[in-house]
């Protein structure tokens, strides 16, 4: 049996990035909170594009990070309907917002002090 590498923090913050973009998320940002939150290390950021793409979203990262790493969201908030959906790994929270309703939550200016983590996206050929 294949041993699933462990993964948290940043790492697990840019995995989840990258499954977001590979599933055509847009503005797709991680922010480094360290320091100036107690909710979180990191916060992912992304917006889909209608209410079927947001559900698609949330459920390929939930199933890339339960599959790859074996790390399951400890909490699930939100619905697709609801236009916002978050998936909480306790140091990492993901944020997938509808492109209509992620500017009411301006997460990036509520946590202008939070660093945007750059992080290389290599497409899967």
């Amino acid at each position: 049996m294949e041993e699933k590498d462990s993964i948290q923090g940043k790492e697990l913050a840019i995995a989840a990035a990258s499954i977001a973009i590979d599933n055509k998320a847009k503005e797709t940002k991680v922010l480094d909170l360290q320091g100036i939150s107690s909710i979180a290390d990191y916060f992912v950021i992304c917006t889909g594009e209608s209410i079927p793409h947001l559900r698609a979203i949330s459920r390929e990262i939930g199933k890339s990070v339960i599959d790859d790493y074996d790390v399951r969201a400890r909490n699930l908030e939100g619905t697709a309907e609801s236009l916002w959906m978050l998936l909480d790994y306790i140091d990492v929270v993901v944020h997938v917002f509808h492109k209509d309703l992620r500017s009411n939550y301006a997460l990036e200016d509520l946590w202008s002090d939070a660093a945007l983590v750059s992080f290389e996206h290599e497409l899967n050929d």
